[in-house]
């Protein structure tokens, strides 16, 4: 068994829309960032790599290459997915958070795992994603941006 553990952080932006676990939350700001920004995406995405020994999110998906400009983090994740399964493994769980002050995000979660789930070929009951805030703390406390953390537990391909 392998566990791998990921975190992202992006400032909010206007003009953008707001994407988080691949599903699209009505907000008037948008996450910047190179591809979509999707933070939770990325911390989950660099949970499994981690967990199956790779190297960070940027190596594979640099924000130096214009070929990744506003990508879409659903299809980075499935990607992802794949490369941790033709290294020989296999996704027990994954369970993450989101942390922001606005706007609330409970409202979106189960389409958030079932978006996740989906890109990576595993069962929602195997995706757990939770939203918190910062009660005021910080960046995300002071509206600036969000964050996401990530683990993930995998174990080898019979």
């Amino acid at each position: 068994m392998k566990i791998g553990i990921g975190f992202d952080a992006h400032a909010f932006t206007p003009g953008r829309p707001l994407l988080l676990g691949g599903v699209e939350i009505p907000f008037e700001l948008g996450l910047a960032g190179h591809s979509d920004a999707d933070v939770l995406l990325h911390a989950i995405a660099d949970a499994l790599l981690g967990a199956a020994g790779k190297r960070d999110l940027g190596c594979y998906f640099p924000d130096t290459d214009p070929k990744w400009a506003g990508a879409s983090s659903i299809n980075i994740l499935a990607q992802v997915g794949q490369m941790v399964k033709g290294g020989g493994y296999r996704i027990i769980n994954i369970d993450s958070v989101l942390i922001a002050q606005r706007p609330r995000l409970s409202p979106y979660i189960d389409r958030m795992r079932a978006a996740i789930a989906t890109a990576l070929a595993v069962k929602p009951e195997q995706i757990t994603v939770k939203a918190t805030s910062t009660e005021k703390l910080g960046f995300t406390g002071r509206e600036e941006g969000i964050a996401a953390q990530a683990i993930c537990l995998l174990c080898r391909s019979s």
